[in-house]
C-alpha cells in the first residue's frame, strides 16, 4: 500500500527516493525536528538512536502531542546543549515554521561538528496544515540560510520537475472535483473530475518517465532535498 501511495503521491515519492537511503547511512544520536507521528523513524539502522521535538500544539496539524519518544516545546529554542545529535532530520517541516532563520540556526547549534542535517521543503504544493503555512523556499535561499547558519557541502537537489508538478496539480484537482461539498456539483464536477483523472494518470506515468530519464524542467519541482554538514567548530 505505502509503495502504491509513493505511485500516486508524486510529493511523498520524491521525499521517500533520497531520503530512505540517505537515512540508512545515519549513526549515532538523531533529532528529528516537527517529529508529529514519527514516521521516518522504522528507516534508521539498529546504529541510531531516536529522540523527536516538536511544537506544543501538534495537534493543530493533526498531530499527537504526547508521545513519549517527543519533546514539545515553544518552536523557538530547542532544549538540547549545543553539539549533542551526530544528526538532524526536518521533513517537510520549515515552510510552516514563522522563523526559519532561527530554526535553521537551533538545528546548526544542537549538531556535532561535522554532523548532518537532512531536511526536504515543497515548493510546488498547495497550502497545507492551516494558517501554519507560511514559506515556499528556493534554492538560493536554502543555500543563503544553510550557509549563514554555519553549515558546509550544502547539496540542495530538486524533488521532481515540472511534469511532476502538473501531475501533482491535476491529481489533487481530480480527488476535489470528485469529492463534492454540494449535491448540485455532482452535475459538473463528476464528469470534469474524470477527464482530469484520465489527465492526471498520464501525467503521473509520464512524471516518472521523465525522472527515470532525466528529462523535464528542474525550474518547477515539487520540493527540495537538502543534506548540509555542520562545519567543525
Amino acid at each position: 500500500l505505502f509503495r502504491l501511495r509513493c505511485l500516486i503521491d508524486l510529493q511523498l515519492d520524491t521525499i521517500v527516493r533520497p531520503l530512505r537511503p540517505a537515512l540508512a547511512r545515519v549513526s549515532g544520536k538523531v533529532l528529528d525536528v516537527g517529529a508529529g507521528q514519527s514516521p521516518w523513524r522504522a528507516w534508521l539502522p539498529a546504529t541510531a538512536s531516536y529522540q523527536g521535538i516538536d511544537v506544543g500544539y501538534a495537534g493543530e496539524f493533526g498531530m499527537e502531542s504526547n508521545r513519549p519518544d517527543v519533546i514539545y516545546y515553544d518552536g523557538t529554542v530547542m532544549p538540547f546543549d549545543d553539539a549533542v545529535f551526530d544528526c538532524v532530520l526536518c521533513i517537510e517541516v520549515l515552510e510552516h515554521s514563522e522563523r526559519p532563520e532561527l530554526l535553521v540556526a537551533e538545528m546548526a547549534r544542537v549538531i556535532k561538528p561535522n554532523g548532518t542535517c537532512l531536511l526536504t521543503v515543497p515548493w510546488s504544493a498547495r497550502q497545507h496544515h492551516l494558517p501554519h503555512d507560511y514559506h515556499r523556499f528556493t534554492r538560493q535561499r536554502l543555500q543563503a540560510m544553510f550557509s549563514d547558519c554555519g553549515f558546509s557541502s550544502v547539496d540542495i537537489r530538486e524533488r521532481g520537475n515540472d511534469i511532476g508538478a502538473i501531475a501533482n496539480k491535476l491529481t489533487v484537482l481530480t480527488i476535489r472535483l470528485l469529492r463534492p461539498r454540494r449535491a448540485v456539483d455532482i452535475l459538473w464536477g463528476l464528469p470534469l473530475g474524470l477527464v482530469c483523472g484520465v489527465l492526471a494518470i498520464g501525467f503521473i506515468a509520464s512524471a516518472h518517465a521523465s525522472v527515470a530519464a532525466g528529462m523535464g524542467s528542474k525550474q518547477d519541482p515539487l520540493g527540495y532535498f537538502v543534506r548540509a554538514t555542520r562545519e567543525a567548530r
